[in-house]
């Protein structure tokens, strides 16, 4: 074994570094398999059409190390993936102090479009990962309607991360198609309690940036974002986004996840996922098929797997 001066291994033994492409292989493999018998979410139309066999993966390490396997060409919208984005953007552009005044930071143990919590809570929304939260902080966006403020956001992520997002025009349409009442209870609700200006426009923002699309190497790199030291990225805005990934990014199923799996994850109800890794790389997977919480199965199997053999936990 290789040995530095100090007679302490230079050679990880675990980390994403250590991986390869034959272990995410047959990880991928294995992670397909848990799809057989899922359900697709049925009230947005083009989601409820998807294939819920497709599954891709992609892990970008800070070391130009670069894994896939699966259907990676696949195109799909980021949906509630998007959140952490929408919150680093603000972040970066006003401040903590006052993106806060406008939303929380406690987990909740009710679904992601709860209306009941929200109604316990006064009109304040718990935190950027739930529905309340980033219909509030969709309002906060930069524009003078839900298409300027969309766009403002995607150049940004696009330059900052050298990715490719794009507005899926006919996934906005199908959300727009069918009424989807508790988002607009859930606006009216934030707009009586005076976090929304106008309850139209939050939501129509917020149905536009969902709606922002692109392959598992565009969500890997988006990841990096929330890795890599980028200058251009305060620190302490970094630290923020992947602490509340890491307690509310999957909504009621957070803390269980935190305890076996220990990296910041968010979701999304197209199958999106992806982890951050925050020293170590990203990890970007789609998998439409869902669980009974809105997360993607394959996704959360295939990151169980990843976290227990490599031992990725942030809590060590």
């Amino acid at each position: 074994m290789s040995k530095s001066g100090f007679g302490v291994s230079t050679i990880p033994s675990t980390g994403l570094t250590t991986l390869t492409q034959a272990q995410l292989n047959a990880w991928a493999v294995q992670a397909k398999a848990q799809t057989q018998g899922s359900q697709l979410p049925d009230y947005i139309p083009l989601l409820a059409q998807a294939n819920s066999t497709w599954f891709a993966v992609e892990i970008r390490g800070i070391n130009g190390q670069m894994l896939s396997a699966g259907d990676i060409t696949l195109s799909f919208p980021l949906m509630s993936v998007v959140k952490p984005f929408v919150l680093l953007f603000l972040l970066e552009q006003s401040g903590a102090q006052a993106v806060f005044a406008f939303v929380g930071m406690e987990p909740s143990d009710e679904p992601f479009n709860s209306l009941t919590q929200l109604e316990a809570d006064q009109g304040w929304p718990r935190n950027p990962m739930i529905n309340s939260g980033a219909i509030a902080l969709a309002n906060r966006l930069p524009g003078s309607d839900a298409r300027s403020r969309c766009e403002t956001l995607r150049q940004w992520l696009n330059q900052r991360s050298n990715c490719h997002l794009f507005l899926d025009e006919a996934m906005l349409k199908s959300v727009r198609s069918l009424p989807n009442e508790r988002n607009r209870a859930i606006a009216n609700r934030l707009a009586e309690s005076g976090y929304v200006d106008s309850m139209e426009t939050a939501l129509d923002t917020y149905n536009h940036v969902c709606c922002l699309s692109g392959t598992v190497a565009d969500l890997s790199s988006l990841g990096l974002l929330l890795v890599q030291n980028y200058k251009a990225i305060l620190p302490e805005n970094r630290r923020l986004v992947n602490s509340l990934m890491t307690t509310c990014g999957l909504y009621q199923a957070s803390s269980r996840f935190a305890v076996q799996v220990g990296v910041p994850t968010k979701s999304g109800v197209s199958g999106a996922m992806l982890s951050v890794v925050p020293s170590q790389g990203a990890i970007a997977c789609y998998s439409p098929a869902l669980d009974e919480a809105g997360n993607s199965k394959a996704g959360l199997f295939l990151l169980r797997q990843l976290a227990q053999a490599l031992e990725l936990s942030v809590f060590g």
